[in-house]
């Protein structure tokens, strides 16, 4: 099957390739603007485009065409016909050939009739990783990272802090790619306004206060890279402006920005073996891309590099800069995990002695570790938990790394690998 001219393959590619050759039908899922039906276009031979009122009124009055065409065949935006996800589990069901569905979504139902467990499996696609955006070109491989191998580190990038801040406000999601200005933040704010105006409305939540809902979503970006409680959030999302909003306003505010795959947040990691004692449990929030956050919070270039002060108020270490720092590089750390079939955690314990900021763990429970710093160069002092993970976990620990915004990888004579975040891929 050729591909669109302007199609740049994305790193879930892969992963898709090895699946749809022996899976009858899978989903691809993530936020709007990720890419999912660009990517799952380039695969299919029959599209039913769902967001197209014409076909979907057509879908609704017969859901049964849905199945037929020539396979791949693709079913885009399928919440829009929940029945869509039944029929495809039930032709999986009848035994459909390996690679016969494709469903595509930009929501989850919070109530499906059947799974579909064990016949769709989902794919999650995130926005564009530094690599895929051609930032930097990758010398470090996280899968190599991961086998143990504990390899040489080498290469070197021009990317440097500025160019990371820009990265961070210009947003991963393809679409807007190569917009800049005025009109980008047109744009992230129309998507802002849209996720506020229609898709709670559509998800079945009616926004009596929009504007609570948008000091909330603010609020939950001023948290990013935090482990900040929902107490504090909803404290945060006041802004001295009157009483706070009541639970059982701001939970479903969580649930339906969960299910549109806004939220990303980081969930502890608390490992199988009793290695170490009084882990914390709560996640490190993140919303889908860094850029959200900064156009909620209202944050340009200057104001990140400068740490002007935010109106609101959550304690954080470091600048926000720092954080939404971080939150670019766990997008890309998350994306190149997923490639190598591991998953993405954190590492905080109860006292806030020792933390990790990104644990990158394998099936089998071991794990490569890493730290995020906003800095150059790298002092002892930086590399003070990794070693501490180090004396707990043995051999458990595959590997150990501190990304940063330097200019070249390498290893210190401890072990521990420094890794400008442009040089890190899957």
């Amino acid at each position: 099957m050729s591909s669109l001219p302007s199609y740049a393959r994305r790193i879930v590619d892969d992963e898709l390739d090895e699946l749809s050759k022996s899976l009858a039908a899978l989903a691809l899922e993530g936020p709007k603007g990720v890419g999912k039906t660009a990517t799952a276009t380039q695969r299919a031979a029959t599209v039913y485009a769902l967001d197209d009122p014409a076909q979907r009124e057509v879908a609704v009055a017969d859901p049964a065409r849905l199945l037929r065409g020539t396979p791949p065949v693709l079913i885009d935006e399928w919440q829009n016909v929940p029945e869509s996800w039944d029929l495809v589990r039930r032709a999986v069901d009848a035994g459909a050939a390996a690679g016969s569905f494709l469903l595509a979504g930009s929501a989850e139902l919070s109530q499906r009739t059947h799974s579909g467990a064990a016949r769709i499996v989902r794919v999650r696609m995130r926005p564009l990783t530094l690599a895929e955006r051609g930032v930097g070109i990758p010398s470090v491989s996280l899968a190599e990272l991961l086998s143990g191998s504990r390899p040489a580190l080498s290469g070197y990038t021009d990317v440097r802090l500025e160019a990371y801040t820009d990265e961070i406000l210009a947003s991963g999601f393809p679409g807007l790619r190569g917009i800049s200005g005025r009109a980008l933040r047109a744009q992230l704010d129309g998507y802002l306004a849209h996720i506020v105006d229609r898709d709670f409305e559509e998800m079945g939540r009616e926004v009596r206060n929009p504007a609570a809902l948008r000091r909330w979503m603010s609020a939950y970006a001023a948290s990013s890279s935090t482990t900040a409680t929902w107490e504090r959030v909803r404290d945060a999302a006041t802004s001295g402006q009157g009483e706070k909003p009541a639970k059982t306003t701001t939970i479903p505010y969580r649930d339906v920005l969960e299910r549109l795959w806004l939220l990303d947040p980081v969930h502890a990691w608390l490992p199988t073996r009793n290695y170490i004692s009084r882990l914390s449990a709560p996640p490190k929030h993140q919303l889908a891309d860094p850029a959200l956050a900064a156009r909620l919070l209202g944050v340009d270039a200057g104001a990140l590099l400068d740490a002007v002060p935010l109106d609101i108020s959550i304690p954080r270490d470091g600048t926000l800069l720092g954080s939404l720092f971080e939150s670019l590089v766990t997008l890309n750390t998350r994306v190149y995990a997923q490639a190598a079939e591991a998953s993405l955690k954190h590492l905080r314990t109860t006292s806030g002695d020792h933390e990790v900021d990104l644990i990158v763990e394998r099936g089998d429970g071991r794990v490569v570790a890493i730290e995020v710093k906003l800095a150059r160069t790298v002092v002892d002092d930086d590399a003070k938990h990794l070693r501490w993970l180090a004396g707990r976990i043995g051999a458990g620990l595959l590997d150990a790394i501190i990304l940063t915004t330097g200019e070249e990888a390498y290893r210190r004579t401890d072990g521990i690998g420094v890794v400008p975040a442009a040089l890190l891929g899957p």
